[in-house]
């Protein structure tokens, strides 16, 4: 069994940012229906994609949609310097301040999971 952390920092200006993005949800989904141990952490510009796949008629909701219980939050500190905050906090997802108002991966790696960054 794996233990995957899948944490997306591309922005969501450019196609290759939305496709890294995506990619990560579907290697979550993967991970996810294989029955490993996998949660998704939004960091840095990466933030900002909480808003777009949560708005309506969005092309992957439904993939957004089918790992969101794998999210295990939002860097709390970039969602401040983002201003994505009550978009995060509307939707019901945590923020993360464990390390300085980040995440911290130290505790990842020392719980066994692998980080994979899109």
């Amino acid at each position: 069994m794996s233990k995957v952390a899948i944490v997306i920092f591309a922005d969501i200006e450019t196609k290759g940012d939305f496709g890294r993005a995506v990619n990560a949800l579907m290697t979550a989904k993967e991970f996810k229906e294989a029955g490993d141990e996998v949660q998704i952490i939004f960091d840095g510009a990466g933030t900002k994609w909480i808003g777009k796949f949560n708005e309506k008629d969005g092309k992957y909701n439904d993939l957004f949609d089918s790992v969101k219980d794998k999210i295990a939050g939002v860097c709390g500190y970039c969602a401040g310097a983002f201003k994505v905050t009550d978009v995060v906090t509307v939707n019901a997802i945590n923020l993360l301040d464990e390390y300085n108002g980040h995440p911290s991966f130290k505790k990842l790696v020392d719980n066994g999971y692998t980080v994979l960054t899109f």
